[in-house]
């Protein structure tokens, strides 16, 4: 099996796989930042036993010349993490994951922000359609309810947090693989999650620990793992293409179990905001100072390559 040629089936397999995150966190019988910790806790000792399957060692967990920059790593993830799970409970499936795939086009804007020069104009037009996009959807959520533009705005929240998360792990990875550094953020991000999921509202431990584990194992084992092992051989086009599963496949999920339904107006936003993941990712658009390993999910925050 050659990485080439089998690289995007196994990316729209990985995104396929990170789409049922907000499902399984709605279906939990814990609080949000329980189910945000469990995801973490039950899936760091799989990826390790992953780092030793396919590099033939056990990762070093913050390894000295790293640590500051991993445990900073951590508390970005954790906060990631904890914004995504609250926003996932207080509006669509789909809003929750296209607006969390913000990051898309918020990490090009600190690359522009780090060579302090204007974008150009075709990723300016991205920009432009994303912040539409985005103000379409938020604006249609506040005329359903001030919960669902609650929802709407920590999932943009948890976007931001994942953009300085990368910003942070690109320092941090220092001789590090991709997986070794997920390890150690997706431990520490544990660690500061734990105090909040044990003071915080909802019961800590479940009663059915079912959708805790697949959301362990699918979105930050297998989707994740599919996706850092796919993204180096895919060109930016094509990894933008298989962002779109996500939020498409949230919002069937949504159909089916919660009768989430898309009007006109959600459909515009969501098209203006894909338009804008499109353009931003192609090669004509590469960002100054911005390597090209953008993550194409934050459902399940992914180290950089």
């Amino acid at each position: 099996m050659t990485a080439p040629r089998y690289a995007f089936p196994l990316f729209l397999l990985g995104s396929a796989i990170l789409s049922a995150g907000p499902l399984l966190v709605r279906l939990a019988d814990v609080g949000p930042m329980q189910s945000a910790f469990w995801r973490l806790a039950i899936g760091a000792p799989f990826l390790i036993l992953l780092v030793r399957a396919t590099e033939g060692r056990f990762p070093s967990l913050l390894p000295r010349k790293a640590a500051g920059w991993l445990l900073l790593a951590g508390f970005f993830f954790a906060a990631d993490l904890a914004s995504w799970h609250l926003g996932i409970l207080r509006t669509t499936l789909a809003n929750s994951t296209l607006l969390a795939n913000s990051t898309a086009f918020l990490f090009p804007i600190w690359g522009y922000a780090v060579a302090r020069r204007w974008p150009a104009p075709l990723a300016a037009l991205a920009l432009l359609l994303a912040a539409t996009g985005i103000g379409v959807l938020a604006g249609k959520s506040a005329s359903l309810s001030a919960t669902n533009l609650l929802g709407d705005m920590l999932c943009l929240l948890a976007a931001i947090f994942y953009t300085v998360y990368l910003v942070v792990m690109s320092r941090a990875r220092q001789g590090l693989s991709a997986l070794s550094a997920l390890v150690s953020a997706t431990i520490v991000g544990a660690a500061f999650l734990l105090p909040v999921a044990l003071l915080g509202e909802g019961a800590f431990w479940p009663q059915n620990w079912t959708p805790l584990i697949i959301l362990a194992l699918s979105s930050q084992v297998a989707g994740q793992g599919l996706i850092i092992y796919a993204l180096p051989h895919l060109p930016p086009l094509a990894s933008g293409v298989g962002l779109l599963v996500q939020p498409l496949l949230s919002a069937l999920l949504g159909f089916l179990w919660f009768g989430e339904i898309l009007t006109g107006i959600d459909m515009t936003g969501m098209l203006l905001i894909f338009a804008a993941i499109l353009i931003v990712r192609r090669p004509s658009t590469a960002r100054p100072a911005v390597e090209k390993r953008v993550p194409p999910s934050l459902g399940g925050a992914q180290a950089p390559d």
